[in-house]
């Protein structure tokens, strides 16, 4: 999903923010010709991810840095663990350590609250979805730290999949009319996207299985007593995806209801970056 060419622009933008003129805290007191060697300490349990990541930005700050990686990106990890150690100019190594850090802070903290919402899951069908609530310019590297920790990824943006949400419906007047205007519109412009519609009632599910032609249909802030009703209503004929009021403390009663995903925005805005730090050796 991520593009050579897409990572070393964000990179290029991270360390034009970050670097500016010169790393001056390093130039002042760091020989430019000076050697060593950091490792990428481990201070918190979860699950690492950008490791990959890191690779491109050491490697795009100086080619003569040296990465030796001992955890790759999707592994459990504890405090104490190395996940990674780099060799090479001092100075080098120095102005790259807050955006290498950045970047795999966020991406394992991402990946780590997927995991957990995963792991609540475990024994059912279900599969956890990420949602378009991300970083501004950092979404394809949050939905990767998703898909490291073990989530799925939902549309990448607007341009992949047809999603009619309320206010899409309201918009244009009912549901079915709703419906019939995304399927012309895909004929006339010759595209074959999915299509998702977002229901607020068991009677908006009644209503999409009345007129059909879509691919999956939302579930939005139903309580698990309606979901398990919609679920039965629906009984295979379309892909069903709860979303909205779902937590780690009642999703697993969620997937008991027989949903094919669950879509969680709070896996990559609400989540806490995991605790990494590089240090000299």
């Amino acid at each position: 999903m991520i593009t050579k060419e897409y990572l070393n622009s964000l990179i290029e933008r991270a360390y034009k923010e970050d670097v500016g003129d010169g790393d001056h805290s390093s130039l002042c007191c760091i020989d430019k010709n000076e050697k060593g060697n950091a490792f990428l300490l481990v201070k918190q349990k979860g699950i690492i991810a950008g490791v990959e990541v890191a690779k491109e930005v050491f490697n795009y700050f100086s080619k003569d840095i040296k990465v030796h990686v001992y955890f790759n990106d999707g592994q459990l990890v504890n405090p104490g663990d190395i996940v990674l150690e780099v060799s090479g100019p001092q100075l080098e190594i120095l102005t790259a350590e807050r955006t290498v850090l950045n970047f795999m802070q966020r991406m394992s903290g991402i990946a780590t609250e997927t995991n957990r919402y995963v792991q609540e899951t475990k024994g059912f069908k279900t599969k956890i979805l990420d949602t378009r609530k991300t970083t501004p310019g950092l979404r394809l590297i949050e939905k990767e730290a998703v898909r490291i920790g073990g989530g799925h990824n939902h549309r990448i943006g607007l341009y992949d999949m047809i999603m009619l949400k309320d206010n899409h419906i309201d918009f244009a007047g009912t549901i079915e009319k709703a419906i019939i205007m995304a399927n012309d519109y895909l004929k006339i412009k010759n595209l074959k996207l999915k299509i998702e519609i977002e229901t607020r009632s068991i009677n908006d599910v009644e209503e999409v299985l009345r007129v059909g032609q879509v691919n999956r249909i939302m579930l939005d802030n139903f309580s698990p007593e309606l979901t398990r009703k919609a679920v039965e209503l629906i009984n295979g004929k379309f892909e069903v995806e709860s979303s909205g009021g779902i937590t780690i403390e009642n999703i697993r009663t969620y997937a008991e209801c027989g949903v094919d995903y669950i879509s969680v925005g709070a896996i990559t805005h609400q989540i806490k970056s995991l605790d990494l730090s590089l240090k000299a050796v």
